[in-house]
């Protein structure tokens, strides 16, 4: 049974807030992307040897994993926070704007960051508890699979969890909601690269050549049917061109064309036929207009599976805190988190932190004018303080 949780602790917590949303626009000023976040882990790594936590370095690379043992309980949770910016150039026009030139945290991985080290600092000063809080600070969760590398290194050997959690922002959720669902709550995500080669040839004269550019746009167009007519329409998948590069001028045919393709799925079992047909598909395009054709097939990051007792254990404790009108059932989406790969290690959930609405939070990740709204640091780090009051009480 879940221990009730202190009536105080979100006021106790936005007391402390002041102090993160500094360290977070600090953060914000000085963004780095996957697997440089060397600023960001050392800020990190400092605040939690101060608050008395085992500070460990060099999981996944940059990695940071802070281990709080209280008591003699034997049970252990692992909460993540991802740290890594993105290669954007910011927009806001904010005093704690990026201050490095194409670089962005325009996914609010400083605000996650900030939250857990909000959380860390209460828990560790404030909250009696049994057992071991393990603070997975994690880096590139932007393409690069931090937590993969994180896993790979031994994270669940070396600081065993017997459940892992993760939150993320949300625009057009408003400040004081948390979202969430059990089973798949965010897509697979693979990517396919499409080479084709043919014969070049004068734009005048295109019979003594082998067109690329007429199958790469027969292949663009077909790929579409493999979900509108191949997958259940009850079961979500996209797929995506994001890029065709091929050529340089008017009146060549060009010898070679490169096709950048975003595969992603809900279900494991579609996302397994997408990759199979998409091979037999381009295979058979390039038979026909008798051309080479080399697919790289990338799988990246697996389905995002909410295990249903942690997700439970999650909305319980969010609706004694916020209330149960403010715990809303949010997703699935088509996008991916890397997340996923370790929930396929260890029981647990991920949940949707509410970034608020319009021109107060209201704007999508991955912009140039983006900014996380310090207004849910406070819900966020109470939220995890809550839930590990709970787990290990």
């Amino acid at each position: 049974m879940n221990a009730p949780i202190k009536p105080s602790m979100l006021s106790a917590v936005q007391a402390l807030a002041p102090e993160f949303v500094g360290i977070r626009h600090q953060i914000h000023a000085f963004p780095e992307l996957a697997f440089e976040e060397l600023r960001t882990s050392d800020l990190v790594a400092e605040r939690l040897q101060s608050w008395g936590y085992e500070v460990h370095r060099g999981l996944g690379s940059t990695g940071v994993v802070g281990r709080l043992k209280k008591g003699q309980g034997s049970r252990s949770i692992g909460i993540r926070a991802d740290m890594d910016a993105l290669p954007i150039q910011e927009k806001t026009g904010l005093p704690y704007a990026s201050t490095l030139s194409g670089k962005m945290h325009a996914c609010g991985h400083d605000g996650h960051t900030a939250i857990l080290l909000c959380a860390a600092r209460y828990l560790a000063e404030s909250v009696d508890y049994s057992g071991t809080l393990n603070l997975i600070f994690q880096p590139a969760e932007e393409n690069e699979g931090g937590a993969l590398r994180m896993v790979d290194d031994g994270l669940f050997e070396q600081f065993p969890c017997d459940e892992i959690y993760a939150l993320h922002n949300t625009p057009g959720l408003p400040v004081g909601q948390i979202g969430m669902i059990t089973g798949p709550a965010m897509a697979s995500f693979d990517r396919a690269t499409v080479t084709l080669t043919g014969r070049s040839a004068h734009g005048a004269m295109p019979h003594h050549g082998i067109d690329v550019m007429q199958a790469a746009a027969s292949i663009v167009l077909g790929l579409q049917s493999l979900v509108s007519r191949e997958v259940d329409a009850l079961k979500s998948a996209v797929i995506t061109v994001g890029s065709i590069q091929a050529g340089a001028t008017y009146n060549i045919v060009p010898e070679s064309a490169t096709i950048k393709i975003g595969i992603r799925a809900l279900n494991p079992e579609v996302r397994n036929q997408i990759e199979t047909r998409l091979r037999d598909f381009v295979s058979a395009q390039a038979q026909s207009y008798q051309l080479q054709a080399d697919l790289l097939y990338e799988r990246k990051y697996p389905v995002l599976v909410n295990h249903a007792a942690q997700t439970e254990r999650a909305r319980e404790v969010a609706a004694k805190l916020l209330g149960a009108d403010n715990v809303v059932t949010r997703g699935p989406v088509m996008g991916s988190e890397d997340f996923a790969y370790m929930l396929e290690h260890r029981p647990g959930a991920y949940v949707r932190l509410g970034n608020g609405l319009g021109q107060d939070g209201g704007c999508m990740v991955h912009n140039p004018l983006y900014d996380f709204n310090d207004k849910a640091l406070p819900i966020g780090a109470a939220f995890w303080a809550s839930l590990a009051h709970s787990y290990l009480q």
